[in-house]
């Protein structure tokens, strides 16, 4: 028998869907209690909503994703503005996908899905799946691989996957971190040393290159390392080779090197302060994984998981709670996300999480701007980007509400409503709206010279959410 893992939320069939309704994998439901009672039921991985459905509503979807945010959340759209937070969406698919379509691309992200959950990594971001895709195209190689992202954010999780999805999977995976150490014990730690090397080497010692020949070293903070230890490391790299400290016998070593930094490498070459033939050496692939707050779609489902590793329950969080851990900006990553929750695992426990709960969390972490009205960890000027960005988007949607709910409850044309006002054009609020967001933007371009990547930043949207924006406006 089939498990259900699609819902979609609509008023009719689709075509689309017609194979997996029949073999049982997708079920449509027509009444917002029906998805809550289906999700109880089955391991739901895509919820698919019908934009046109006329219960559709962000209060649903809210409704929906703080209970599932694992899951994939699709909308049924042929229109890309749906003015819903990015979070809240995955991705767009109109209504007259062809069937083989639709199933190649929930077939793709499922296994991208499983990929993930095979590496460990918690999230659906699509920073997270491109990380999960690079994973699998290179962890069979060899390959020199940098890995660059915050501190936090899970970069030793990522050079676990490349080696346990190698050749090596069956030898050792050790992890060092090239900073814990000055540079004298640096050198002895990775390279080992011969008797009477220095004082106190009563004998030899192997250094974690050779103990981890024929497997994995992964070395974190790889910048800390100086320019005299960085020509022994290229060495080790090309070679495979090296001296012990206070040796003279060539020592020969099999290993996979996977680096990471949380500081951008270029700079450091500018300064003179790590070598260029080293990074490309170390950089034949790179791995970019995004920090936590721009990552949004992350955090709830890193809440539960956590929730379910300490507690082997997942605790209910209201929409203000939620919206509070999304906003924030998130400093220590994903592993400051971790110790909220075992903050919340040692409270009583007195229903779901609430708004206090997170905002006294976040004053008591030390980076709140006493004129917002919520931590977000950016500079005063871009959270109030931010802020106004998305309060724009809020009264979008709050208008167009107001409109469908006066038209569907005007007076009959035989009966009109007379307030002795010219009657506004059709779609005048919302067009007001358009104007004050194109506004923002383009200003906000201007601001930073035109840089997009910076612009999306600042608004506190992604950039291919820019881009269509601008492509609506008239920009290419």
């Amino acid at each position: 028998m089939s498990v259900v893992r699609i819902v979609l939320f609509a008023g009719r069939d689709y075509p689309f869907l017609a194979d997996l309704v029949d073999s049982g994998e997708a079920v449509v439901v027509d009444e917002p209690a029906h998805i809550v009672e289906t999700i109880k039921q089955h391991p739901i991985a895509f919820v698919i909503f019908d934009i046109a459905h006329r219960h559709f509503s962000e209060s649903l979807v809210n409704r929906i994703y703080r209970k599932v945010p694992e899951a994939e959340f699709w909308l049924l759209s042929n229109r890309p503005d749906h003015y819903l937070p990015e979070y809240l969406v995955d991705a767009v698919i109109p209504p007259e996908i062809r069937p083989e379509d639709f199933k190649t691309k929930i077939n793709t992200c499922s296994r991208i899905r499983g990929k993930l959950a095979e590496y460990g990594m918690v999230g659906k971001s699509a920073n997270l799946k491109q990380v999960a895709q690079i994973i699998e195209q290179i962890a069979p190689t060899d390959v020199s691989t940098l890995i660059i992202g915050p501190s936090g954010t899970g970069k030793e999780l990522i050079a676990h996957a490349l080696h346990s999805e190698s050749r090596r999977r069956g030898k050792p995976f050790v992890a060092f971190n090239c900073g814990a150490l000055t540079e004298t014990l640096l050198e002895s730690e990775l390279f080992g040393y011969e008797k009477g090397a220095f004082t106190g080497a009563a004998g030899r010692r192997e250094g974690i290159f050779k103990r981890a020949d024929g497997g994995t070293v992964f070395l974190d903070e790889i910048a800390d390392t100086s320019p005299a230890l960085q020509v022994k490391l290229l060495r080790v790299l090309e070679e495979g080779t090296f001296y012990r400290v206070g040796g003279g016998e060539l020592v020969r070593t099999d290993i996979r090197v996977v680096a990471a930094t949380n500081r951008e490498l270029l700079d450091s070459i500018a300064e003179g302060k790590f070598r260029e033939d080293l990074y490309f050496r170390l950089g034949a692939m790179r791995i970019n994984l995004a920090r936590l707050s721009e990552r949004p779609s992350d955090i709830i489902p890193l809440v539960h998981h956590f929730f379910l590793k300490e507690t082997g329950t997942v605790r209910g969080i209201s929409r203000g709670a939620m919206e509070k851990l999304i906003l924030y900006g998130w400093p220590g990553n994903v592993r400051q996300l971790r110790n909220f929750v075992s903050r919340m695992t040692v409270l009583p426990q007195t229903g779901e999480i609430s708004e206090s709960m997170v905002i006294q969390f976040i004053e008591e972490q030390g980076y709140v701007e006493r004129h917002l009205p919520v931590a977000t960890g950016k500079l005063p000027q871009e959270a109030e980007f931010q802020l106004i960005y998305q309060a724009l988007l809020s009264l979008g949607q709050e208008v167009r509400m107001l409109r469908e709910l006066m038209v569907k409850n005007l007076p009959s044309v035989d009966a009109p409503f007379v307030t002795g006002e010219p009657e506004p054009e059709p779609g005048a609020a919302t067009a007001t709206v358009e104007e004050m967001e194109e506004t923002l933007i383009r200003r906000t371009l201007d601001n930073v010279g035109g840089n997009r990547r910076e612009a999306a930043r600042r608004l506190g949207i992604g950039e291919r959410t820019l881009y269509r924006k601008l492509k609506k406006y008239g920009d290419t």
